[in-house]
């Protein structure tokens, strides 16, 4: 039987198994045909775990057909980044020293994952340790709507395959844009949770106080959806959040009258290509109209910015030092890294650390004005590819980082929406930003815009 579902939400195939037009099993193995067919030329998979796979989807079907409904994703085939922990398979961190590594226990995203009756699919590719380069070993995933266009670091693989429809959806993680960048490019949406509201346990670490945990999908709703199975309090996670879950998938609904929206145009407008700026103008002339109030703000980012390899590279020297440099020969670009880590002296990291201190104290200043802000995701529209020596064409590091790395600083809950098809063929994005814990009021901003802006279901016509 011929079935094309893949391009389908994750909630619409969930409600058509639910309601027994289609079973959990038919639909993982269709999406494992597609992966066949498809990923050999995409790359986006480390490991497929096609038996794995099958039996859960069959465990599903017999739940879900005596009544038994986990979660609103029951049964829905998906993925995750190779970063997280997998009970006996195979979990490598994007790095050739963990090729043969083989975790006893799930991270606790992929166990919960699982306990609401998630159907996973594989592992999806990363850079190295999550940081800017895949590993010169590995073979570099390709952006579903143009090859010679970045794939977005580091969820890389968690970015191409949801995009091409190989999974209805995944998880990514987001340090330094990890999240966004490859949600942008591939016409995603990508929600970075704010610190603590996802359980980090089980996931490799680049920066401690940096790193998130969150969803990659091809709606608001799907993410609000896989957000709130994955949002929580855990016990093995002492830096998770005892705070309340809100229900995400309630709040991507209604509108958004009488929210007050705030705009900083010098730092949305600087180093910044012209299509993505006149998205921002779009996106905000559209807010206006949906009954948010505008508000002009002054969002401090430069220093904040300008320090974050300070930071990332500090706590990444920590993070590796069972390793690192004891198997330097293995490593690859990350090494640079962990090198500049090793040589910044504690009084430079503290000395950040205020910077850092400073600006979550200004952006709580300027919540108390307004609830969200409005930004690009990307200061421009698909660079080139990374290739497989490890070079692309970002830009100047501080420039790249400037509308991700703040929020990674202060913990700040993120929505990378699309926004429609840019000049090149290839996505268009916009980022909401929100105070801490206000993920529902992100859910149901992206949602009001995604309806009203007509930027919603554009996928790759190469891989339809």
């Amino acid at each position: 039987m011929v079935m094309n579902n893949h391009y389908k939400s994750a909630l619409e195939i969930a409600g058509r198994i639910h309601q027994g037009e289609l079973t959990s099993v038919e639909v993982t193995e269709e999406l494992l045909r597609r992966i066949e067919k498809v990923d050999s030329r995409l790359k986006s998979f480390v490991t497929v775990t096609g038996e794995q796979a099958l039996f859960a989807a069959e465990k599903a079907d017999k739940e879900l057909s005596n009544g038994n409904v986990r979660s609103p994703l029951h049964g829905v085939p998906v993925a995750v980044k190779d970063l997280l922990d997998t009970a006996g398979i195979k979990t490598t961190y994007g790095m050739k020293i963990y090729d043969d590594h083989i975790p006893e226990k799930d991270s606790t995203v992929v166990r919960k994952l699982k306990s609401a009756g998630c159907i996973i699919l594989g592992k999806l590719k990363l850079t190295e340790g999550a940081y800017a380069r895949h590993h010169p070993d590995v073979e570099v995933p390709v952006n579903p709507w143009h090859e010679d266009c970045w794939t977005g670091v580091s969820s890389s693989g968690s970015g191409v395959a949801t995009a091409a429809g190989l999974c209805f959806a995944s998880i990514g993680s987001d340090t330094g844009g990890s999240i966004r960048f490859p949600s942008a490019v591939n016409g995603l949406v990508g929600i970075k949770p704010t610190w603590g509201r996802v359980s980090r346990s089980g996931a490799f670490p680049l920066a401690y106080t940096l790193d998130h945990m969150g969803p990659m999908t091809r709606s608001v709703r799907d993410g609000a959806a896989m957000l709130g199975v994955i949002a929580g309090r855990d016990e093995d996670d002492p830096t998770s959040s005892h705070l309340s879950v809100d229900d995400y998938l309630a709040a991507a609904s209604g509108g958004i009258e009488g929210f007050t929206v705030g705009i900083d145009w010098d730092y949305c407008g600087n180093d910044v290509e012209t299509e993505v700026y006149d998205g921002i103008k779009d996106a905000v002339g559209l807010l206006k109209e949906l009954g948010a109030t505008i508000k002009d703000v002054q969002v401090p980012y430069a220093d904040i910015t300008k320090g974050w390899p300070v930071t990332c590279s500090v706590e990444a020297a920590h993070a590796h030092r069972d390793t690192y440099p004891s198997r330097k020969e293995e490593y690859g670009a990350i090494a640079d890294l962990i090198e500049l880590g090793l040589n910044i002296p504690a009084a430079a990291y503290m000395a950040h650390e205020l910077v850092r201190k400073s600006f979550k104290a200004n952006l709580a200043g300027i919540f108390k004005e307004v609830d969200l802000l409005v930004c690009p995701s990307m200061t421009s529209v698909a660079p080139a590819r990374e290739t497989s020596d490890g070079s692309s064409g970002e830009q100047d590091l501080a420039v790249t980082l400037k509308f991700t790395a703040p929020y990674d600083f202060s913990g700040s809950p993120t929505l990378s929406l699309p926004w429609g098809i840019g000049s090149k063929g290839v996505p268009l994005s916009i980022q909401l930003v929100a105070r801490d814990f206000a993920e529902s009021m992100l859910v149901k901003t992206g949602y009001t815009l995604e309806q009203a802006g007509g930027h919603f279901g554009h996928h790759p016509e190469t891989y339809s």
